[in-house]
């Protein structure tokens, strides 16, 4: 940690490194970034590469081994090449599509909590409408219609995962604009902006850093069911959900092409509630002392 670091930011994180699951949580999302980013360097395979020794003389998928480490799937190619490669698709979904439900949601709610009146109302209306949907049969829906492919489901699930955030920053936003100081910048005279970026907005950023943690858990889970169900990223694209539903009528002969890029989903999701859930406990004031 450089000496320039804000206390407070220094504080955060040795808080979280004292956490052995969140230190779990960081080092498996590591070791994940880690492995989409140099996955050409990892292997020697392309994903989409079928090998001619990639089956057996009976055309079945070759099992763990010394040269494929996690074994082949039905066409032959290295399955640890397209779970590497995998991890690239499910990061840029989770990063790209939470990150545009987090600013969905924090516009949504912090419009709706300043102003309240008949604006706070339809806006809460339309998202109480949006909530209402069942997230995964709507997200179902939107990626048939739209023609999937890796941005497109990335949208997708923005469109269906912002309601949440929207709900919970509306309620932090009403109880914020009502509170003293507040009162007192409006009495002085502050205009509506500096209110916002000033005091509204930084207090906001612990629930939106939480949140957006917490996020890109549900969303890898919900771009592998789009992917498993056939309706998200298409092949010959790989993602961890597409590798399952590609391999899933082998998965009594060959269980591992589906515990593999399905251990792959459990553990990046669990790791980055692990780190959500600490960041939660550490930022909520209400924790402070308690560990």
């Amino acid at each position: 940690m450089s000496p320039g670091t804000p206390p407070a930011r220094r504080g955060v994180v040795s808080r979280l490194l004292r956490r052995p699951l969140a230190i779990l949580g960081i080092a498996i999302i590591l070791i994940t970034v880690g492995g989409a980013i140099f996955a050409p360097y990892l292997t020697a395979y392309s994903p989409d590469e079928q090998m001619f020794d990639g089956l057996s003389l009976e055309g079945a998928p070759m099992p763990p081994g010394e040269k494929f480490l996690l074994g082949t799937d039905l066409l032959g190619r290295d399955l640890l090449t397209r779970i590497l490669f995998g991890a690239r698709t499910s990061l840029i979904i989770g990063i790209v599509a939470n990150g545009i439900a987090l600013v969905i949601g924090t516009l949504v709610g912090v419009t709706a909590g300043f102003y309240r009146g008949w604006i706070g109302t339809i806006l809460m209306r339309f998202t109480d409408l949006m909530m209402a949907f069942p997230a995964l049969l709507l997200a179902i829906c939107l990626a048939a219609i739209l023609s999937p492919s890796l941005w497109i489901v990335a949208m997708v699930i923005a469109l269906v995962n912002w309601v949440q955030t929207a709900r919970v920053i509306y309620t932090e936003t009403s109880s914020l604009s009502r509170r003293e100081f507040i009162e007192a910048e409006r009495s002085m005279g502050a205009g509506t902006p500096r209110i916002l970026f000033r005091h509204i907005l930084p207090h906001l950023l612990p629930t939106i850093i939480v949140w957006g943690t917490l996020g890109i858990s549900t969303t890898v889970l919900l771009e592998a069911t789009l992917s498993y169900l056939g309706v998200g990223v298409q092949p010959p694209t790989p993602s961890w959900g597409n590798i399952i539903f590609e391999n899933q009528t082998y998965f009594q002969a060959a269980p591992w092409l589906v515990f593999f890029p399905g251990a792959a989903i459990l553990a990046l999701a669990l790791a980055f509630n692990l780190v959500g859930d600490a960041l939660r406990d550490i930022l909520d004031p209400t924790q402070t002392g308690r560990m």
